[in-house]
């Protein structure tokens, strides 16, 4: 059966209005990060009515990925994050322009990605040198950010929170990109999605610090579940995908005129 285009956003209309449908039409985000918050995000934007969507992930999808991330088939294993998702989305709204990029976010490759074409930039990067790199380049090209922190050994979706980035509190990753930007003398403020949720067991012999947030003995959580360099670490849909969800929420909210009010501006 063919189906009718007119119909594609029909019930999200009825919910915005043919005027913010028109302005997600118009709208160009980039999400970098195809893990398990970043690839939600870029499938909730699509089936959303973005008219440009591009995504950014270098990594191939493994079979452990299976439990979060929306690309993980069983025939998709081995394959380029990136590639696999933009087949997908393509198939849920082919008249929406996708663009896969299979390369790292660095500031040498930060060209590579025609920042200045965009309007939002969504970052679900696991690599802090990359996240921060990231932010300083979002500023300077003077677009929009919306940025997860930390979803890691998570159970409750109900917690997760948007704040500016220096009121966000409980979170082990938060509080190192706030180190790494004060560093770098960075005073912009953008929304983040965090969670402070601490689970009492981290997992076999591994509890919480409770003066650090940490787990004991282990590196701390990124945005996806995988820790800085050494082993990885828990993580579940429920919570990753609320998270990428929300930040699709927060691109949405803001084309439509329905932002979230906590004071956060681009300065």
């Amino acid at each position: 059966m063919q189906r009718d285009e007119n119909l594609l956003f029909h019930r999200l209309d009825l919910l915005l209005g043919p005027q913010a449908i028109e302005a997600l039409k118009k709208s160009r985000v980039i999400v970098f990060g195809l893990g398990g918050v970043g690839s939600w995000c870029a499938e909730a934007l699509v089936r959303s009515g973005i008219g440009s969507v591009s995504i950014v992930d270098f990594d191939t999808v493994c079979v452990s990925n299976t439990n979060r991330q929306v690309q993980a088939l069983s025939g998709t294993i081995g394959r380029l994050k990136a590639e696999v998702l933009e087949e997908r989305l393509k198939e849920i709204n082919p008249s929406c322009k996708i663009r896969s990029f299979t390369q790292a976010f660095s500031k040498n490759t930060a060209e590579l990605f025609n920042l200045s074409e965009v309007d939002y930039i969504i970052d679900a990067i696991d690599s802090l040198a990359s996240k921060l790199d990231l932010i300083e380049t979002a500023f300077s090209c003077e677009k929009r950010l919306f940025s997860s922190m930390g979803m890691a050994y998570k159970l409750d979706p109900t917690q997760i929170t948007i704040a500016d980035i220096w009121k966000s509190s409980g979170c082990p990753l938060a509080r190192l990109v706030r180190q790494g930007l004060r560093k770098r003398g960075f005073k912009g403020h953008f929304q983040v999605v965090y969670s402070p949720e601490r689970l009492p067991q981290m997992g076999v012999g591994e509890t919480v610090d409770e003066s650090s947030g940490q787990p004991s003995g282990q590196a701390i959580g990124n945005a996806d579940g995988i820790a800085f360099g050494k082993m990885p670490m828990g993580s579940a849909v429920p919570v990753t995908a609320a998270a990428g969800m929300t930040l699709a929420s927060l691109v949405i909210r803001d084309i439509s005129g329905r932002s979230a009010a906590d004071g956060s501006t681009h300065e």
